[in-house]
């Protein structure tokens, strides 16, 4: 009854074949939706959207005149991904962020990568994100990126392909979490059979992954989260995974930097912390290194990181990583540093600072999409072929006043997934962000996060531009 009318049409479809018939591994909710009827259906969605709104589960949207707080759209059709495929995905994602590693160190120590000619200098040394203070700084166990998200899409023959690798202060996992304890409440007798691999030991793994790596691999470290306060965006998910942990939460001004040692405020004095999981970009870090006007950071935090007494995660200049340009040489970065074909492909991206690709560009704007080098959120993006005219005007005239922030990339039409549209399933394009730890080894979080385009023929699945999201389920077996 529910998928009567549904058409696959001509992309990648997760749930069905062309020919409308379902995938194996989709089965088992298939049979579980056909017990239900759209009214129950309609209670079942109302259920978990008033249960996110009295958890407080939501996200802001900065000049939004009707209000800020918004509740996580939640979409209760899961996503599902058998365990071969999984494999698969785990395989590429664990070489990649490897890579990146490698190539953090090398580029802030020897800087081979760029002495052998495989990154010409002036694409990394430009980067907005490329962080001089990072220079000859050894971090503990070599590791830079503790936690990442790496965006996935499917292109239209069902291959994933990487889209961006968010490698600073990568969001959205405390909803993961909750869409799982969600799924679980609206279908408690089915969910215990139906095979789906846990993702709560996320917390746990990532507050092991923080320990790893404090100074000097002290015992029994003290962790904190820094947060920007209770305006950010992501603030809900701050308090959430703190409380997970059962570390501190707390802002720039619960921290000072005495002898080149940060120590936290507490009603019993000071105690002194090792490890600080930072939620706030470079920028703000350290106002005496970085923006004068932070009132987020700490003064002397740079100091203090510099002289081995305390490690931060993310590691400043991560970002230089997932800078849009630089991603473009991440199968070559495989390579180099491992020796190794890449695993998991990515999408193919001009550089408008080339002469012999910028006059493309400009020429062939309604045709690609174009992306700045450094936004994120859904920012930043040109879509050409949805694009007005004035629009394209707009974005080419930004591309020549700066080149090197613009690259460009063929449309790709990401997968679609069946998604409740208040009446009916239809199509609706998503893409997926595994969330990756590095520690004393590397732990991916089965599944993910997958975003959705609630907006019908979007591609932007940020929640802060009309998306939502959908429970992932990773199968123990094929389905």
């Amino acid at each position: 009854m529910f998928f009567d009318a549904y058409q696959p049409e001509s992309f990648f479809d997760e749930m069905f074949y062309q020919d409308g018939s379902v995938r194996p591994h989709y089965n088992g909710i298939l049979e579980r939706m056909r017990e239900l009827n759209t009214e129950t259906f309609d209670q079942k969605c109302q259920a978990v959207d008033l249960s996110f709104l009295r958890q407080g589960i939501t996200f802001t949207v900065y000049g939004d005149a009707d209000g800020t707080e918004k509740v996580f759209p939640f979409d209760l059709m899961p996503r599902i991904i058998p365990s071969t495929e999984w494999t698969f995905v785990e395989r590429g994602l664990t070489q990649r962020i490897e890579a990146l590693n490698l190539f953090l160190k090398d580029i802030y120590g020897e800087q081979r990568i760029i002495k052998e000619g495989v990154i010409p200098a002036e694409y990394i040394l430009s980067g907005k994100h490329f962080c001089r203070e990072m220079m000859g700084l050894k971090v503990p166990r070599d590791i830079y990126i503790h936690v990442c998200g790496t965006d996935l899409i499917r292109d239209e023959s069902g291959n994933y392909l990487v889209l961006e690798d968010n490698a600073r202060c990568p969001s959205g996992v405390s909803y993961l979490l909750e869409n799982r304890q969600a799924m679980k409440r609206a279908f408690p007798n089915f969910f215990p059979g139906a095979g789906v691999r846990a993702v709560e030991n996320y917390p746990g793994a990532l507050l092991k992954s923080l320990q790893y790596v404090a100074p000097m691999e002290k015992e029994n470290p003290v962790c904190v989260l820094l947060t920007p306060g209770h305006f950010n965006s992501a603030y809900f998910e701050h308090c959430f995974l703190a409380r997970q942990m059962g570390i501190e939460i707390v802002e720039g001004n619960d921290l000072v930097v005495r002898d080149f040692k940060v120590y936290m405020r507490t009603t019993s004095g000071l105690q002194q912390v090792d490890v600080i999981y930072r939620r706030i970009d470079d920028d703000f870090l350290d106002p005496s290194v970085f923006r004068a006007d932070s009132n987020l950071g700490v003064p002397g935090l740079v100091n203090a990181i510099r002289a081995g007494n305390v490690n931060i995660a993310n590691s400043m200049g991560t970002g230089i990583a997932d800078d849009k340009l630089i991603y473009a040489f991440v199968p070559k970065m495989i390579q180099f540093y491992l020796g190794q074909d890449p695993i998991l492909g990515q999408v193919e991206t001009l550089f408008a600072s080339e002469a012999n690709q910028y006059q493309h560009i400009i020429s062939n704007m309604d045709k690609l999409v174009i992306k700045a080098t450094n936004e994120a959120g859904g920012y930043g993006i040109l879509i050409g072929p949805k694009a007005s005219k004035s629009e394209i005007e707009k974005f080419r005239a930004l591309v020549k006043a700066d080149p090197r922030n613009f690259i460009a990339q063929p449309p790709i039409m990401l997968s679609r997934h069946p998604t409740w549209c208040g009446e009916q399933f239809e199509g609706r394009h998503i893409d997926l962000r595994p969330y990756i730890l590095s520690g004393e080894k590397t732990t991916i979080v089965p599944g993910g996060l997958t975003r959705v385009a609630l907006n019908k023929g979007s591609l932007v699945v940020n929640s802060s531009q009309g998306g939502g999201s959908k429970d992932t389920w990773v199968l123990h077996s094929e389905g």
